[in-house]
């Protein structure tokens, strides 16, 4: 089938090259000139692993393409994703006037039946809204439905989400369109969940919106096992072994971050107030979130006593392992704060340093963990690399003024730590 996704960011470059290896024909469209140059000539904007050589055979075998033409994308496809960037407002909402402008442009163009699909994370009832924003400027007055088709994909592992999905969710309100998508996803074996529009989009925010709740949880029940004595990880062990609870989400550390849990909390909130109903479970669940970062820094000062003129190591900058994403990501707020205070803090990311290197100012960078530990009063460990867990911890230690280490995400064993003559701070244990 002829698909076209509108959008070359994270989700619509790994979803587009997907559907072209299960067997479509895709044409990726993207207004960014250069963006779509770069693709062409094989360079990829985004680390995902896997997706480098996907997006190579695709292309090689004639079924993945890039555009900056809407006109070339939409009169060449059956199916037009909508993929743009829906950005946090000032008040939590969504900002979706790339998403009208999409649609306005598709309308223009359309020269036969089409399924529109919004693929973006959207609020309730924006599917209804770009159905109305294409029938009002498709003067030629082309048939078309709009599908809500929200994705799951976890940055680190997409690839492998959109291909062994936990399900397929399809709002749809006609026929026609409901065996299209069907045909569509057909080489996906798993459940296909279709429902009304408005239950597909809120299917969405509800789902990040729990994951993000049961993190705030575990952080929350972190910080009653500091006053406790108790140890968070042997709780959520216990908890987690209960099919009802399971342990997904329920790693304590400092918070969560990245591109979609922040934005989509904060969205599903103000969905809700404007709907005339008051989420105060989420807003807690924004509160203990920030309110995390907030204690581990408080956890560093405690620990060092004066920061100023220390020098921190920080090993860890994207928001999770396996991405180079800093959107939200927790590092950033915690090595601003450190420096404000006075703290020299260097940093090191196996793959993130490109992108953070824009948001820091006056922090040194360095080339490897060890780079880092040279000199250091404390290292602070805020993500949770495999590198970090396999670290020499004998020869850090040795190359450190003082072996201090501060753990934001538990990956250490604390009597191991104390043996190799750290001092070992952590959460919730």
């Amino acid at each position: 089938m002829r698909v076209s996704m509108i959008g070359t960011g994270y989700v619509g470059l790994v979803t587009g090259t997907c559907l072209a290896e299960i067997g479509h024909h895709v044409i990726c469209v993207d207004n960014n000139k250069d963006k779509v140059e770069s693709l062409k000539n094989g360079e990829i904007p985004i680390y995902e692993p896997g997706l480098d050589p996907l997006v190579k055979k695709n292309v090689e075998g004639g079924r993945l393409s890039f555009t900056t033409s809407i006109e070339e994308g939409v009169q060449n496809s059956d199916f037009i994703f909508i993929g743009v960037s829906t950005p946090p407002k000032a008040n939590g909402q969504a900002d979706l006037s790339f998403v009208a402008q999409v649609a306005r442009e598709v309308a223009s163009v359309m020269d036969d039946y089409k399924v529109i699909v919004d693929k973006s994370t959207v609020p309730v009832r924006t599917a209804e809204k770009v159905y109305e924003t294409i029938k009002r400027y498709n003067s030629n007055k082309i048939e078309f439905d709009v599908v809500s088709n929200p994705e799951f994909l976890r940055e680190g592992s997409a690839i492998s989400d959109f291909m062994n999905p936990d399900r397929i969710v399809i709002g749809v309100e006609s026929e026609r369109a409901q065996k299209m998508m069907e045909e569509l996803y057909a080489p996906i074996k798993c459940p296909l969940i279709k429902t009304n529009v408005k239950s597909a989009e809120i299917i969405k925010h509800a789902s990040n919106s729990f994951l993000a709740l049961k993190i705030s949880f575990a952080n929350a029940l972190a910080n009653i096992c500091e006053l406790t004595g108790a140890d968070i990880n042997e709780v959520v062990e216990g908890m987690g072994h209960d099919k009802r609870i399971n342990k997904h989400f329920l790693n304590a550390g400092i918070g969560y971050g990245g591109s979609c849990f922040p934005k989509d909390v904060s969205a599903f909130i103000k969905i809700s107030e404007d709907l005339g109903y008051d989420f105060k479970l989420l807003k807690e669940v924004e509160h203990i979130n920030d309110l995390q970062k907030e204690l581990f820094i408080k956890k560093i000062e405690e620990t060092l006593w004066v920061v100023k003129d220390k020098t921190i190591g920080v090993l860890g900058l994207a928001f999770k392992p396996n991405t180079d994403d800093m959107r939200n990501a927790p590092s950033l707020d915690i090595i601003k704060q450190l420096e404000k205070e006075g703290a020299k803090v260097k940093v090191y990311d196996p793959v993130a340093m490109p992108h953070a290197k824009s948001m820091l100012n006056g922090t040194t960078f360095s080339k490897d963990v060890y780079e880092v530990a040279e000199g250091a009063d404390a290292l602070v460990l805020v993500t949770e690399w495999d590198e970090f867990r396999g670290m020499d911890l004998k020869r850090v230690k040795e190359l450190m003024s003082h072996p201090i280490l501060i753990d934001g995400r538990n990956i250490f064993d604390p009597k191991k730590m104390e043996e190799e003559g750290f001092v070992y701070k952590s959460v919730g244990r």
